[in-house]
């Protein structure tokens, strides 16, 4: 019954080695995102959202959920050939999704800028900034709507528990 236990255990911390790839160097910058957030917006929404490595670490996966799955998304961020940079798709549960480039600034530091397809709110373009710092991943975000930025919206995500979910 012991020698079962500890094969059980062996196994079990094999899967969790193999679910923690390590990141491409393209991605290494990611590596203190990786694990799962929440922020709580000013309207009293809850976003969870989680960062993973995918596809033998070529892939930064994100996931994230608002509500408990009232709406979500993820994003597929990897490092381009052709083009040289970082890109990314982002897929939501709304229907439409975004495509764009991501610019490091610094270090523990981003900015995305999304073409938008398919948004019935009328955004055709996002531009955001994110910033870990003292253990929080700081967003600041402008959404190009009917022809002008709105005012940058941030929002703070500490480290989390919880887990996103889809409705």
């Amino acid at each position: 019954m012991k020698k079962l236990f500890v094969i059980a255990i062996c196994l079990l911390l094999q899967t969790f080695a193999n679910q923690a790839q390590a990141l491409d160097e393209k991605l290494k910058i990611f590596e203190p995102y990786l694990g799962t957030w929440e922020s709580t917006f000013s309207n009293g929404a809850v976003d969870v959202s989680h960062w993973e490595s995918a596809l033998n670490g070529t892939t930064l996966r994100t996931l994230h959920s608002i509500n408990d799955g009232a709406y979500g998304g993820e994003s597929l961020i990897f490092w381009d050939n052709k083009k040289q940079k970082l890109v990314f798709f982002y897929f939501t549960t709304a229907g439409f999704y975004t495509q764009g480039e991501l610019e490091i600034t610094a270090e523990n530091e981003f900015v995305a800028y999304e073409d938008v397809t398919g948004n019935k709110d009328g955004i055709t373009k996002v531009k955001s900034s994110s910033r870990l710092s003292d253990g929080k991943i700081v967003v600041s975000t402008s959404y190009f709507k009917q022809g002008e930025w709105t005012k940058p919206e941030s929002r703070s995500y500490s480290r989390s528990t919880k887990t996103v979910k889809f409705k």
